[in-house]
């Protein structure tokens, strides 16, 4: 078939930096949600709903139900991918942003446990589910549509832009808890935060109804590539890929969590600071993550997604024991650092090829499944580990989270130098770098 010819049954596309713009609004958006419930746990639930006087056991209990969150999310990433693969990303994408800010706006509406005892916790935990299938549903379809939308030679770049909702989502998330503090007391501190995402939730929708299903789904739809069960097939023929995803994933989410939600009760429960140096780390290290992973995600392109994502889990391997040194001194400028670096030099570089490398791993009528899955069984463990590194420090010291930020590294260096390279500038020659082929369409094995 000629070029023309080709060009002529390409389905119509918007352009990539709309579709990655819309993706990564409505993204911010699904993060900000997410990251306040974290925030939430570590400085404010275990007084509001557990009855303990107990500080230690309160954030424990707090940390539990974040973890409630994640454990429902490969739930999400499953109904996401099956659903993605069969009736369309889009359709998915803008129904996990509607579930998600529903359940975020009940939770600031939610009685204490001093107002009606058990039934809060309760209720409490159920939304987080909710909040949990949400976001496992999110991320797949938003890194497609941004991907699959974009030419082979630019898919880091444009596969960056919805990784960067997450950092503005979090610095949304922080800098509005801050923001509250100031203009509110007792539990309108917290509640603000949570009602505030009805507005937020209304303009991502807005934005993402504006923009054309992927192009890669509407030729599967158009060529009857339709899978009955693409979930399945993905975990009966390609799980081992899908568990290579869930190991690379664990030093950028487990760090992340070790180094934001753990680091932020930490100081507290040391006596080391303020929640306020932690946030204030956090902020500063998301205002910079905005244009570390376009940075990143563009050298990907150059260079390979495997260096890059090299950079970042190395990094996290010989940072544990320095950021728990810095964070030790109490100092805000110090405290900050650890911050800024843990977020910046382990978390970035590798969440931003993420969405490019995770995706060229998959034929295209099953990929929506298959980055999904892989995305969000990483939360199994990662739901569960500023917990595990809570009670680490409370049964040997900083030592035990440091060793265990050290581990997820390893574990993602080990995965890392399994999985093949995919970037078109390091697999192809120059001459079919910039061609118009799309993502592998080979069938599943």
């Amino acid at each position: 078939m000629s070029a023309v010819s080709r060009a002529a049954d390409a389905p119509r596309r918007d352009s990539p930096t709309k579709v990655s713009l819309a993706s990564m609004v409505g993204s911010a958006v699904e993060s900000y949600d997410f990251f306040i419930y974290g925030t939430a746990s570590a400085a404010y639930f275990g007084a509001e709903f557990f009855h303990t006087d107990n500080q230690l056991v309160g954030v424990l209990a707090s940390f539990a139900t974040l973890a409630v969150g994640f454990f429902f999310r490969p739930l999400g990433g499953y109904l996401a991918g099956h659903f993605g693969d069969r009736i369309g990303r889009k359709t998915v994408l803008n129904a996990s942003l509607m579930l998600m800010g529903v359940a975020t706006v009940l939770v600031g509406a939610l009685p204490t446990f001093q107002q009606v005892g058990v039934i809060a916790p309760v209720l409490l935990i159920l939304l987080r589910i909710l909040q949990g299938i949400g976001f496992g549903a999110e991320w797949g379809g938003a890194v497609l549509m941004s991907v699959e939308h974009a030419p082979p030679h630019r898919r880091g770049r444009y596969g960056a832009v919805p990784q960067i909702g997450i950092p503005a989502g979090l610095l949304l998330a922080n800098g509005t808890f801050l923001l509250s503090e100031q203009l509110f007391s007792g539990s309108w501190v917290w509640r603000a935060p949570f009602l505030f995402s009805i507005v937020m939730v209304v303009v991502g929708l807005f934005i993402r109804l504006r923009i054309k299903e992927s192009p890669e789904f509407t030729q599967m739809k158009e060529k009857g590539e339709i899978r009955k069960a693409p979930a399945l097939d993905v975990l009966r023929s390609d799980w081992r890929i899908v568990l290579k995803i869930t190991m690379l994933r664990l030093a950028e989410t487990g760090g992340y969590y070790v180094t934001t939600s753990f680091v932020l009760s930490y100081v507290g429960l040391a006596d080391l600071g303020t929640s306020n140096d932690v946030l204030l780390g956090t902020i500063v290290g998301s205002v910079i993550g905005l244009g570390s992973h376009l940075f990143f995600g563009a050298l990907s392109d150059r260079i390979g997604r495997k260096p890059v994502f090299l950079i970042g889990a190395v990094f996290t391997i010989v940072f544990g024991f320095p950021m728990f040194l810095l964070v030790n001194t109490g100092t805000t400028v110090f405290i900050v650092i650890a911050v800024v670096l843990g977020l910046v030099l382990s978390h970035d570089p590798i969440f931003a090829v993420e969405s490019s490398w995770f995706s060229e791993q998959f034929p295209r009528e099953v990929r929506s499944s298959g980055i999904s899955l892989g995305y969000n069984l990483a939360s199994l463990v990662a739901g569960l580990l500023p917990f595990a590194a809570t009670a680490l420090y409370g049964w040997i010291g900083w030592t035990g989270p440091a060793v265990l930020f050290c581990l997820l590294g390893v574990v993602s260096v080990a995965a890392a130098l399994v999985t093949p390279e995919t970037a078109p500038a390091r697999t192809r020659k120059p001459s079919d770098a910039t061609s118009s082929t799309p993502l592998t369409t080979e069938k599943v094995s």
